[in-house]
């Protein structure tokens, strides 16, 4: 898919918009360009009202997840992509805590084992789909083969630049038999990911998450952002789009995507299964 018209992310003075998931959706065919969007945005909303928001969209989110896992017809994935610090963890703590672990699988795609790289780079992604009835999370994903393997150089160009029109053909796939997929991107900038490391490193109850490796990532600052909107603009489709998520506000970012993801999941209608025909309307159990 080409690249087409820049995208736009909205009103510069932060008007209250009150569908976020049109408002931080990414149009097929829309160039993307991180360096330009404001991410610290909150479209009118502020923390104070924001806070009892959360908790409503939460409990939209848990009985929602209710009737989809009764129900047990189709799945949903939900996948995380942001830089370093973005608040990939932080998202799955705050907003998935509405969700019973047991039709919530969280997958983290780490580096390759043995056996991975022995396969084609979807196979671990393809075993790892959710299955019918769970809202499954990947924190990160397929999407690190046209990032941080482009970035890093770990294929040629003239293999990681096929892959995102496989990864459209993949996921078509994957819509067409029945699994829903809601592509998240945390976006935040160089400054704020400053501040959380430096933030990260001063708790002695999170230092153990800071390594020098992610400061020698965080000169790839450039490379980086150019290989999230490459993958932003070719792989948002109908299909399987991505929202661009800001960030910088952590508050902000939990209620985007708590309310787009109640939103999709809504629009699928998920039902109780009628009961059992042999059993009673008037049962009295003794």
């Amino acid at each position: 898919m080409g690249i087409g018209a820049p995208d736009r992310f909205g009103p510069c003075d932060d008007t209250l918009m009150t569908d976020l998931r049109e408002t931080l959706r990414v149009r097929p065919g829309s160039r993307i360009r991180l360096d330009r969007r404001d991410h610290g945005a909150t479209y009118g909303w502020d923390k104070t009202a924001a806070e009892p928001e959360l908790v409503k969209q939460l409990e939209r989110l848990a009985g929602l997840q209710d009737r989809f896992w009764a129900e047990a017809k189709r799945s949903v994935l939900v996948v995380l992509q942001g830089i370093d610090a973005a608040g990939k963890d932080g998202t799955i703590n705050k907003v998935m805590e509405a969700f019973n672990p047991q039709g919530c699988p969280v997958i983290s795609f780490k580096v390759p084992s043995i056996e991975e790289l022995a396969h084609d780079y979807l196979w671990r992604v393809h075993r790892a789909v959710p299955r019918k009835g769970e809202i499954g999370i990947f924190n990160r994903s397929h999407y690190e083969d046209v990032l941080i393997v482009r970035v890093h150089d770990l294929v040629p160009r003239a293999v990681w630049s096929k892959r995102y029109d496989q990864i459209n053909a993949f996921e078509r796939h994957l819509t067409d038999n029945g699994t829903t997929i809601v592509k998240f991107f945390l976006s935040i900038d160089r400054d704020e990911q400053r501040d959380r490391f430096q933030a990260r490193y001063d708790d002695p109850t999170k230092r153990w998450k800071f390594s020098m490796g992610d400061l020698e990532e965080r000169k790839r600052w450039d490379d980086y952002q150019a290989a999230f909107d490459e993958a932003l603009s070719r792989t948002s489709t109908p299909a399987a789009p991505w929202y661009v998520i800001p960030a910088n506000r952590k508050w902000f970012r939990n209620l985007a995507v708590a309310t787009i993801l109640a939103d999709t999941i809504t629009d699928l209608e998920p039902k109780y299964p009628p009961v059992d025909a042999d059993v009673p309307p008037d049962l009295v159990i003794t």
